[in-house]
């Protein structure tokens, strides 16, 4: 039986994945992380808890948050950021741009290769440094 919850795929099964299909997971990946955090620093309750998230996980944070931590990259994963970065979307929401998705999107690339690498202390490490106010 997959332990889908708690996932790790080889390096070969990682390069066969898409960069839209990484950034597909850290999407996910990111959001979780964000709604904890909110949780376990008691920044909202109810309708102001989704309101929080949606700030956070939104393209123009998450390009700012990846400027946080582009330094502490290893060349590994800043080649998966720039796969990630390089990816071809086909649409940008209004209230981000081009340049701002892009690094959403290398953030959320790089998010889902570690997830499904299997390495939860550097997801959490990066994600630290991310939140650092």
């Amino acid at each position: 039986m997959e332990q889908y919850f708690d996932i790790t795929l080889t390096d070969d099964q990682l390069r066969g994945i898409s960069s839209i299909g990484l950034a597909h997971m850290g999407d996910a990946v990111f959001e979780v992380l964000v709604r904890g955090w909110l949780c376990a620093h008691g920044k909202a309750t109810g309708k102001g808890l989704h309101q929080a998230t949606v700030r956070l996980v939104c393209a123009e944070s998450q390009a700012m948050r990846a400027e946080r931590i582009l330094p502490e990259l290893t060349e590994e994963e800043r080649a998966v950021f720039r796969r990630g970065h390089n990816a071809q979307v086909h649409s940008v929401p209004g209230h981000a741009s081009r340049a701002q998705y892009a690094e959403a999107t290398a953030l959320e690339a790089l998010l889902g290769w570690l997830y499904l690498k299997g390495r939860r202390d550097r997801i959490n490490t990066l994600f630290c440094r991310m939140m650092e106010e």
